[in-house]
């Protein structure tokens, strides 16, 4: 199911209810229990007049997120810009300022660490994700500004608009699209977007 508005089908594609450029308000929320099978949370994400299928955090939204909890924070936050594997993914007009990403890119997910929830470079002993992966999920990665400005130990950290497993799998806590969504979403941002979930 790649759609879950109630409207007529839409995409982000060109001629089927287009999003216009300039968005400065997305949101992202959990889809009712009834619509989920067995449980596993799902969510919508809405860009203007388009709303399409996203995956969330297998804890569900919280606006009380501690690291671990595999949950995705509730909250407004706004699109810092990111990464994205310039082997994988062709470079377009983004407006977020997004860079290259390498075998050597990391994010410290070390509460104990000085560089919580930063960017790192590897090899590094504190522990951290690695954002130079096999499976495709960072292959264009957006950072959300989630504990960041300030930082708290243990509030959680790696917090992404990234690509989605193609079955919508739960994330550890990001939010996650369709690769071809988020490669169409980005040009049509405004300077500052915040993206609201709940």
């Amino acid at each position: 199911m790649k759609m879950v508005a109630k409207k007529p089908a839409k995409s982000f594609a060109r001629g089927q209810g287009e999003v216009k450029r300039g968005l400065s308000r997305l949101g992202a929320t959990r889809l009712p229990r009834q619509a989920q099978a067995q449980e596993i949370p799902l969510g919508r994400f809405h860009a203007g007049p388009v709303v399409v299928r996203c995956a969330i955090g297998s804890g569900g939204i919280r606006h009380d997120k501690r690291e671990g909890d595999r949950s995705t924070p509730g909250g407004a936050f706004r699109l810092l810009g990111g990464f994205f594997r310039q082997d994988r993914v062709l470079r377009k007009a983004w407006v977020p300022p997004m860079r290259s990403a390498g075998p050597s890119d990391g994010w410290c997910d070390d509460p104990r660490s000085a560089l919580y929830n930063r960017r790192v470079v590897m090899p590094c002993r504190a522990s951290h994700e690695k954002l130079w992966r096999a499976d495709r999920l960072y292959d264009l990665v957006i950072i959300l500004d989630y504990n960041i400005h300030p930082r708290r130990k243990n509030r959680g950290s790696a917090i992404f608009l990234h690509c989605a497993r193609p079955d919508f799998t739960p994330t550890g806590g990001c939010i996650a699209l369709r690769l071809d969504d988020l490669r169409r979403l980005l040009p049509r941002l405004a300077r500052k977007p915040v993206l609201t979930v709940r």
